[in-house]
């Protein structure tokens, strides 16, 4: 079983960057279907980014082109780097991890979560 934690998250402005950080323990992250969630106040849990067991990654449209995910195996940690924040990425954002690769990349279904890390983008 494995247990998530993640950090990075804070206050920016509209156009700023963060870097959110989840690292693994009780097991290999390797093995897993990893993603990022976010749920912002009132609104459902939307899937951001994913790294599919083959390494393939997927994300939301609304974050393409901005948002990368990406895991370092060594470390243990995977990582989503968010750039060209918007107000409307505020939210608390959440890593999950699955052993199922059947599991859809982009739902919340996962096994696995972290507490979350707020993020907040201000205009």
């Amino acid at each position: 079983q494995v247990q998530l934690q993640e950090s990075g998250g804070g206050s920016v402005q509209s156009g700023g960057s963060l870097t959110l950080s989840c690292v693994a323990s009780g097991d290999t992250y390797s093995r897993y279907l990893v993603g990022w969630f976010r749920q912002a106040p009132g609104k459902e849990r939307e899937g951001v980014a994913a790294i599919e067991t083959d390494g393939s990654t997927k994300y939301a449209d609304s974050v393409k082109g901005r948002f990368t995910i990406s895991q370092d195996n060594a470390k243990n940690t995977l990582y989503l780097q968010m750039n060209s924040l918007q107000p409307e990425d505020t939210a608390m954002y959440y890593c999950a991890a699955d052993r199922d690769w059947r599991t859809p990349a982009l739902i919340d279904e996962y096994n696995y979560w972290g507490q979350g890390t707020q993020v907040t983008v201000s205009s």
